[in-house]
């Protein structure tokens, strides 16, 4: 079978952290033990969480975000509009998937530009609050089912061997208290632990929504305006 590990390491230093997320609470405190603890880290990011973390950057260091990477830079390609693309790019996903003792996966790492992430910070967006709170609201829900953050989560908890996946807020104290004791570095029990949860995480996030869409009806579709084909549609007929 292929991509069957052998080695691994126990310790990873935390260099790079891709973060995404809809629900911001404790980003700020987050960002900021980042930084205390290794001043040289790289933080890549979109959108909102892009420009939260900019203005913590601000504050914190004056006029300098050397940190701070907007992740369309990194990978060549604009967000789509509306912002339904940001993170699905290959080099993205490289840099979570790609094993550390596998001589392939460096060199296809060398070959695209693309970096080790270490640390991957998201959160989804809120489907169960939306539908609580509106659950008449077809296409509510819709837009709030949440693509590339599972995707995010999913992979880099796939590959806790050598990523750490952080899914919740309240998780980010002890995840500081660990690299500050650690010399900024997981070990592979954390990364794991740190995986069980997301995975129970994002678990959780489908179940939602596959219960959501079983009890949809036909006449659910009524609030869209239907033609007749595709062709008619993308036409403007």
């Amino acid at each position: 079978m292929k991509n069957m590990v052998s080695k691994t390491p126990d310790l990873v230093f935390i260099k790079h952290a891709l973060i995404s997320l809809s629900d911001k609470t404790g980003l700020e405190d987050l960002v900021r033990g980042l930084l205390e603890i290794n001043p040289e880290i790289r933080l890549f990011s979109t959108g909102g969480t892009y420009d939260a973390i900019k203005q913590i950057l601000i504050s914190t260091h004056g006029s300098d975000t050397s940190n701070l990477i907007k992740v369309s830079e990194f990978t060549g390609q604009p967000e789509m509009q509306g912002g339904l693309v940001k993170t699905l790019d290959f080099k993205i996903y490289l840099g979570l998937l790609a094993e550390a003792y596998n001589p392939d996966h460096q060199s296809d790492l060398n070959r695209t530009g693309a970096i080790y992430f270490d640390l991957v910070v998201v959160n989804l967006y809120p489907f169960k609050k939306t539908i609580t709170a509106n659950p008449d609201n077809l296409e509510a829900a819709r837009g709030n089912i949440d693509i590339g953050g599972p995707t995010m989560l999913r992979s880099s908890a796939k590959n806790f061997l050598r990523v750490t996946s952080l899914c919740q807020p309240s998780d980010y104290s002890d995840f500081l208290r660990i690299l500050r004791k650690q010399n900024g570095c997981t070990s592979l029990a954390d990364r794991l632990s740190f995986a069980q949860k997301t995975f129970n995480h994002t678990a959780q996030y489908e179940a939602d929504i596959t219960e959501y869409f079983s009890n949809r009806m036909k006449n659910d579709l009524a609030m869209y305006q239907q033609t007749t084909t595709w062709e008619e549609r993308i036409n403007g007929k």
